[in-house]
């Protein structure tokens, strides 16, 4: 069984250096124009979404419109009352400090989830896999399917994570990025 993760374009909170998890964006102009310009060659697979307009969006571009699946198991962690806001904006609130400091897979932002009830709900979701399947998501949810399949490599969320538009070929405990 092969397993395609890729990343959905870019929007406008990746642009903005935005957090967006549980926001329900679209594809920036630019995040479109990036993905026409990849070509992505994969032999027949189911074809699943996290359902969020920006993983549709994506899919269509990549692939057309073919017909899919949509789990909304496999979207992005929820920032809670950090949505759509940044680093620069929160630095000095104390709920954001808290949220933060120490043990940020453990800590949950006010009013969203942590990455590791976020890392559960995507490796359930994931254990339901059981043909060849091209799965369009989000930079979270690649990491932490990631991160479970390679412990050995010891990344963490943060470097798993790939470009929009580009993700990995996973096969037989062997993977390699894509396109």
């Amino acid at each position: 069984m092969t397993l395609y993760l890729i990343r959905h374009g870019k929007t406008e909170a990746n642009e903005r250096h935005l957090y967006c998890g549980s926001t329900d964006l679209t594809l920036s102009p630019a995040g479109e124009a990036e993905l026409r310009t990849l070509r992505y060659g994969f032999p027949s697979a189911r074809y699943l979404t996290s359902g969020k307009k920006r993983t549709e969006q994506t899919l269509c571009l990549l692939f057309g419109h073919v017909p899919h699946g949509v789990d909304p198991r496999f979207r992005e962690v929820d920032f809670g009352d950090f949505e759509m806001r940044s680093y620069e904006e929160l630095k000095d609130t104390p709920a954001y400090q808290a949220w933060i400091s120490g043990d940020n897979e453990a800590n949950v932002p006010p009013n969203g989830e942590s990455g590791i009830q976020m890392k559960q709900r995507v490796l359930e979701a994931f254990r339901e896999i059981r043909e060849d399947t091209v799965l369009i998501t989000h930079g979270g949810v690649i990491a932490a399917i990631m991160e479970s399949l390679f412990p050995e490599e010891r990344k963490n969320r943060y470097q798993w994570q790939p470009k929009p538009g580009h993700g990995y070929a996973v096969t037989d405990g062997t993977y390699r990025t894509v396109p």
